[in-house]
């Protein structure tokens, strides 16, 4: 499966909020924080469906990649998507692993690998 995703009792801002702090222990820092539904309405489509996409990154893990592929670009940084689906608080990402494998570089696998790991077991943590 090309994505990771939890479901928590959290409301969606609680999630996100807790999101951050977790990503920050693990030195992630949100970039962007993109409110889809604000976004599409205040550009006059309905839209009733909450989604905020966070882009996330780790300064040094984004260095480290892109000297060993410039390709990796395409990946970085990372998204993780807080939303709620029929009544529950979902959070999700696209799996590290599954994106750089694109690249077929196993050196990069390892370290998409580690990311993965990370950043799942924050959100982990944000769904308990």
């Amino acid at each position: 499966m090309f994505h990771y995703t939890v479901e928590t009792s959290k409301t969606l801002d609680e999630a996100v909020e807790a999101l951050q702090a977790e990503l920050k222990e693990e030195k992630f820092g949100v970039l962007w924080d993109f409110n889809v539904k604000d976004t599409l309405q205040n550009k006059g489509f309905d839209f009733d469906t909450t989604y905020r996409i966070l882009e996330v990154c780790n300064p040094g893990e984004a260095k480290s990649i892109l000297e060993k592929n410039s390709l990796a670009s395409y990946f970085l940084p990372c998204k993780v998507v807080v939303y709620e689906q029929e009544g529950q608080t979902k959070i999700g990402m696209p799996k590290p692993t599954a994106l750089i494998g694109f690249l077929e570089d196993s050196e990069l696998n390892d370290q998409a690998k580690d990311i993965e790991e990370r950043m799942a077991a924050c959100m982990d943590k944000v769904a308990q």
